[in-house]
């Protein structure tokens, strides 16, 4: 999903790129990542496990979407997508309330990644499982972005998803603090932990 996400995102950047000629490195980093995205999808289903839901073709989605058996599924869909933007942006791209449109939906997109992670930890109330790693770089990236954005001048959907994502990435710190990375375990299981631990231990 993850990788859906990124691929639909970056395509619509690029779309609105078409009518805010905004910084051309940001265009070329959406392309690369658009090709990464792909790349790792091919990996992703020729290697999936032979009994998984996808593999199967069972899904709970609408239309099995983005849980489909072949890769040329994903691309016919990719390729419908960018046919409709392309639509989209020759019938309505002389109005700035569409480019703006487009800049909203493709940067506030990408802003969700991190979303889901959030409401884990405040339902599990730990971080187990997360690295710490992941949530520095996160962190970094992010406050990068927003320098960036400010420095260039880029458009205010830049401006706004980065500050965005950088709010959720110091929710997720303060969630690390306040819960901890320790499994949350019921008192039951927990209990079995010890004991099992206890009599892992070497006898003197």
């Amino acid at each position: 999903d993850i990788c859906a996400i990124l691929i639909i995102a970056n395509i619509t950047r690029c779309f609105f790129w078409i009518g805010d000629r905004f910084e051309k490195a940001l265009l070329i980093q959406s392309l690369l990542m658009i090709l990464a995205q792909l790349g790792l999808l091919y990996i992703c289903i020729r290697f999936r496990p032979l009994t998984s839901p996808e593999a199967l073709g069972e899904s709970a989605r609408p239309f099995r979407f983005w849980q489909w058996k072949s890769y040329t599924t994903y691309l016919e869909f990719l390729a419908g997508f960018v046919g409709l933007l392309t639509l989209a942006v020759l019938v309505l791209g002389r109005y700035q309330w569409c480019v703006e449109t487009l800049g909203y939906l493709a940067l506030g997109l990408e802003a969700t990644i991190p979303l889901p992670q959030m409401y884990s930890n405040f339902v599990n109330k730990t971080l187990y499982g997360f690295r710490i790693t992941t949530l520095g770089g996160w962190l970094i990236g992010d406050t990068f972005k927003v320098a960036y954005f400010f420095i260039k001048n880029a458009p205010i959907q830049f401006k706004i998803f980065a500050i965005f994502s950088l709010c959720v990435d110091l929710i997720i710190a303060s969630q690390r603090v306040l819960y901890g990375s320790a499994p949350n375990l019921p008192e039951d299981d927990l209990g079995e932990l010890e004991e099992a631990l206890a009599l892992a231990e070497p006898d003197e």
